[in-house]
C-alpha cells in the first residue's frame, strides 16, 4: 500500500549529516541501516546525558521487530546483527556497567537506578564527541567492542534466548531455506546446533539463501571455515552447549512423521 504522505505537524528527528553521505555509501546491510535509523530516534527520545538505549530496548522495540517480520529472517537475530555492524563501523558505541560498580546507572527509560542490578546489560550511545566525553566521566563503565549478548545473559552465547522474540529452531531454518529433512541431515543439524553459536548458524543460512546455494553441504562448509579460521574477530566459534535439540527433533517428527 502506498504511503499517503506526512501529515501536518509531523515532528522531525535530528540525524548527523555524515549518515547521508559517506556512511550511506558504506552501509550495504539493510539490517544495519534500519537499526541505525531507529536507534537514533530512540536515543533522541531519551532525557538526561549521556543518552543511552539498552540492547533489550532494541530487541523488544515493536517497530524494529515488525520491520524484520515477513523477511524470512528472525527479528532478534537481525537486530543483533545490525547492532554489531553499527558498533564495528563506529556509528554506535557499546558500553556495559561493570558489576562491581555501585554508582547510579540508567534504566531502560533513561532515568537512574542505584546499584549494579543492570550490570549485565549493554547500552548504546551515538559515537559523537559530547556523548563520548559524557560517558567517559561516568565511573564503572566498560566499552564493549563487538560482544553483543542477549539481556540477562552472563556472557556471550550465540544460543541464548532472546526476550519476547520468537526464534526458529535449526530444523525450521532448514525447512524454510533448503527443504525436507532426511534422517542423515537431521543428525548433522543437531550436531551443528551444539557446536556453533546460533547467530553463526542463522547467518550461514542467510548467506546460502542470498547466493542461491541452498544445500546443507554449503552451509556446513561456511560454519566449519568460521570455526577453523575465525569469523570477523578471528576467534573460534565452537561453544558446546546442551539445549533442546531432542525436543526440536520430536516436534519435527510429530509434525512430519519419522525421518526417512
Amino acid at each position: 500500500m502506498a504511503f499517503s504522505g506526512f501529515p501536518s505537524g509531523t515532528r522531525y528527528t535530528s540525524v548527523p549529516n555524515p549518515l547521508f553521505g559517506p556512511l550511506l555509501e558504506e552501509i550495504q546491510d539493510l539490517a544495519e541501516l534500519k537499526v541505525v535509523l531507529r536507534g537514533i530516534w530512540l536515543l533522541q527520545r531519551k532525557r538526561g546525558w549521556p543518552r543511552l538505549v539498552s540492547q533489550e530496548e532494541f530487541l523488544t522495540d515493536n517497530t524494529l521487530v515488525r520491520a524484520f517480520q515477513g523477511s524470512g529472517n528472525d527479528a532478534g537475530v537481525a537486530i543483533l546483527h545490525g547492532l554489531e555492524l553499527a558498533v564495528k563501523r563506529g556509528i554506535f558505541l557499546a558500553h556495559r556497567p561493570q558489576e562491581q560498580t555501585q554508582n547510579a546507572e540508567p534504566d531502560d527509560t533513561g532515568s537512574e537506578a542505584s546499584g549494579p542490578a543492570n550490570s549485565r546489560k549493554i547500552y548504546y550511545l551515538l559515537n559523537a564527541e559530547r556523548d563520548r566525553a559524557a560517558i567517559s566521566k561516568l565511573p564503572g563503565w566498560a566499552q564493549v567492542a563487538s560482544e553483543l549478548d542477549p539481556p540477562g545473559s552472563p556472557g556471550i552465547s550465540g544460543n541464548a534466548d532472546l526476550p519476547n522474540v520468537d526464534r526458529p529452531n535449526i530444523f525450521t531454518l532448514y525447512e524454510d531455506n533448503v527443504g525436507m529433512i532426511s534422517r542423515f541431515v537431521a543428525e548433522e543439524l543437531k550436531e551443528a546446533e551444539e557446536l556453533y553459536p546460533w547467530l553463526w548458524v542463522s547467518e550461514a543460512f542467510q548467506i546460502a539463501a542470498a547466493k542461491n546455494r541452498r544445500r546443507w553441504g554449503y552451509i556446513s562448509a561456511i560454519l566449519r571455515r568460521w570455526a577453523a579460521e575465525g569469523k570477523d574477530d578471528g576467534k573460534s566459534g565452537r561453544y558446546p552447549k546442551k539445549n533442546n535439540r531432542q525436543k526440536y527433533l520430536e516436534d519435527y517428527q510429530r509434525r512430519w512423521g519419522p525421518l526417512s
